[in-house]
């Protein structure tokens, strides 16, 4: 397959195109553990934020009246965090901590280090004069107004969103429904043999446990169903027709190259799917092949072997499910790792090299026999991605297991 016939020439250009034809699942009803869900609608503020104005310092609401060089000025009463302010008398202080709710007469407050503390009173160290009204104060709706979003659908809830979330009074919020997704795997040569060793014309289907060990962890999927189809087209296309009806994406491994067996492309196109792609500049992985049926579900048709497979289950699936799912930040930036011991060898070719972190920040290639090398699969923390014609150290983007 020349370059010249590729549909797109980037692993991003290829993602984007699919995107825009798929559609999001469904809203869930309330969900009161929503950790790892999706948010069907934006969480709001049930009260100002803070709900007061609160001191950002320990030290003394004072009345900028009262700030007078050399004076000793008594201190009468506290405010602690978790109880009602104190009135503030004329002519006197409130101590205060952070935090505390500030007494509704008191225009600043000024820092504990910056006065000296006596029996009962301070006075004002000459740094504290220039005090200005409102000073290390938060004032009520600093952070939000009641009312407010502070946080809109599409989130992928995580432990953060829910501490916003129960700060505002939200216990249970209403998310998208999980994206359901079927995997199949394709090929005669492929079988489960856990009680007997396969013969050396059969393989252990590695590639369905690669797929579903790389979405299960994730609770906006939910599994549907795991197949197996032989290499028979009827079969097949009956797998991939009621698949469809009970699910919102398909993956299926093996079957997308020009072999003679090879009946996933006609099959796709046979029970509904648009192919937006078959064939990209990558390597491992260039047979892969992306449609999109009318009603937005997605099929990924991914090459047979298990390197790649899993590279294209986890830069192309995972973003384009997360697309599905409702999430608003689908497709974040990968991380950037640099390269040691790269060479200087370049591919024309975007070229997902499967590498094993060494140190912060810096992998290292793991030597390769290629796409069907699942010992160097499995001694990889995962890949990064180099673009066509490149080499060197990088950065390069980096994609973990």
């Amino acid at each position: 397959m020349s370059a010249k016939k590729f549909a797109f020439d980037s692993p991003e250009e290829a993602i984007a195109a699919i995107a825009d034809r798929l559609k999001v699942v469904g809203g869930d009803d309330e969900c009161p553990s929503c950790l790892g869900r999706v948010l069907a609608k934006p969480v709001t503020a049930d009260r100002d934020s803070p709900a007061a104005d609160v001191s950002a310092m320990d030290g003394y609401a004072i009345r900028l009246s009262d700030l007078r060089p050399g004076e000793t000025i008594p201190v009468h009463g506290e405010s602690v965090p978790g109880s009602p302010p104190p009135t503030m008398n004329a002519g006197s202080l409130v101590r205060i901590f952070t935090g505390a709710i500030v007494p509704a007469a008191a225009d600043a407050v000024v820092k504990r280090e910056d006065t000296e503390e006596l029996e009962n009173a301070i006075r004002f160290r000459d740094v504290a004069l220039s005090t200005q009204v409102g000073e290390n104060i938060r004032r009520a709706g600093e952070n939000a107004k009641s009312g407010s979003t502070v946080l809109p659908a599409g989130v992928l809830v995580n432990a953060a969103h829910r501490a916003t979330m129960v700060n505002f009074g939200c216990y249970q919020a209403s998310v998208y429904s999980p994206v359901r997704v079927t995997v199949i795997t394709t090929g005669d040569e492929v079988g489960v043999f856990a009680d007997e060793a396969p013969q050396p014309w059969q393989l252990r289907n590695s590639n369905q446990v690669a797929l579903t060990s790389l979405i299960e962890p994730n609770p906006w999927i939910a599994i549907q169903a795991v197949q197996h189809a032989r290499d028979d087209r009827e079969t097949l296309q009956q797998s991939l027709a009621a698949a469809l009806d009970q699910s919102d994406a398909i993956l299926m491994t093996g079957g997308v190259s020009m072999g003679d067996y090879d009946y996933v492309p006609e099959v796709v196109r046979e029970v509904g799917g648009d192919v937006v792609f078959h064939g990209l500049p990558i390597r491992p992985g260039k047979p892969i092949l992306g449609a999109a049926t009318g009603d937005g579900k997605l099929i990924l048709g991914l090459p047979g072997n298990p390197v790649s497979a899993a590279v294209g289950c986890r830069r192309f699936a995972l973003p384009l499910l997360a697309k599905q799912s409702g999430q608003t930040e689908w497709c974040p930036p990968a991380m950037q790792v640099r390269l040691q011991a790269a060479g200087s060898k370049t591919l024309p070719l975007h070229w997902m090299r499967i590498v094993k972190m060494v140190a912060d920040g810096v992998a290292e290639p793991v030597f390769s026999q290629g796409s069907g090398d699942l010992v160097s699969l499995g001694q990889s923390s995962g890949f990064v991605e180099v673009p066509v014609g490149e080499s060197g150290e990088g950065p390069w983007r980096y994609y973990p297991w």
